[in-house]
């Protein structure tokens, strides 16, 4: 496993969690890094993401304001902090690694980890 996003739970609305992404054999600077969400039903959505060149980030509209994805490079580590959370940011949450930037596509999936929010 090249990538391990972990960090989920269950937590009511309102409240936070921190999610970490973890290289074991990639080194994540080297690379964009993208964090994706799914709930059950729907299809698979970018929540944000880290360039690989300039480390400029950004995030879709849902959670503008209440996510932060951050960097601790000696830990090889990417966050992504969640604020304010809704029962609609209920999802498996997954982390994946673009050589290129932008990406066509990302070459590397972790496995995901679920966050469920209740109201």
């Amino acid at each position: 496993v090249q990538l391990q996003a972990s960090g989920g739970g269950l937590v009511q609305a309102g409240d936070s969690l921190r999610l970490s992404c973890s290289g074991s054999t990639l080194t994540l600077e080297g690379f964009g890094i993208g964090w994706f969400r799914q709930a059950p039903g729907k299809e698979r959505e970018w929540v944000s993401h880290r360039g690989s060149r300039d480390g400029t980030v950004d995030y879709a509209d849902s959670v503008m304001g209440r996510f932060t994805i951050s960097e601790d490079v000696a830990e090889n580590t990417v966050y992504l902090q969640m604020n304010s959370l809704k029962p609609e940011d209920t999802a498996v949450y997954l982390c994946a690694a673009a050589i290129d930037w932008p990406p066509l596509e990302y070459q590397y999936w972790g496995q995901g980890t679920q966050v469920t929010v209740s109201s």
